[in-house]
């Protein structure tokens, strides 16, 4: 991945566009400030709790896009006439590798964004990016794992057009409960 990598989402009737693009550590500061939300801490497998903490989060993600193996989306609302864009989540594809017909996605949405569509919306256009991009590579899966417990992950993922494959055990202590794991293909991308 050499050129910058941003990815526009349309506005709708009822929803500002969406701009997908790689995070960078002035994104810090509004990082920690979403990560506040108890409900999102306690589904997160990272600790931020400061701006250095969420500099640390964020050069993570940066590595990741170096190896070429993870690829951290910071998800801005635009607003028309706005001055800056607003952090109202995050989504991600992990685990890539050359020859592996399966990546996995993932993504949070920040506690004023919730219930705006904003997380079906990123992840389509990560989903689209991401068979786009690694389809020579071998891509033909992403995968979507969420505790049994987070419905509204489940309807993101229903959404989405992942469709349910199978309830997986728990695996403490990244993941303390059954989960379900959903599945979209290329072919239905």
């Amino acid at each position: 991945m050499s050129a910058p990598v941003v990815l526009q989402v349309a506005a709708t009737l009822a929803s500002p566009a969406l701009v997908l693009r790689p995070w960078r550590i002035e994104d810090a500061a509004a990082l920690a400030e979403v990560i506040r939300d108890p409900a999102l801490r306690q589904r997160a497998n990272s600790v931020v709790d400061n701006d250095a903490d969420g500099a640390q989060w964020v050069q993570a993600q940066q590595q990741g896009w170096a190896a070429g193996d993870r690829f951290g989306f910071a998800v801005l609302e635009t607003q028309p006439n706005a001055v800056r864009e607003q952090l109202v989540g995050n989504v991600v594809l992990k685990e890539v590798t050359s020859g592996k017909p399966a990546a996995e996605v993932g993504y949070w949405t920040a506690a004023h964004a919730r219930g705006r569509g904003v997380a079906p919306r990123a992840l389509e256009a990560l989903t689209g990016w991401a068979f786009d991009t690694f389809e020579a590579d071998g891509l033909e899966r992403l995968e979507l794992l969420h505790q049994v417990d987070n419905l509204a992950s489940c309807r993101v993922a229903q959404k989405s057009r992942y469709d349910f494959d199978t309830i997986l055990p728990a695996a403490p202590p990244s993941f303390p409960r059954d989960g379900h794991l959903h599945i979209r293909r290329r072919t239905s991308a």
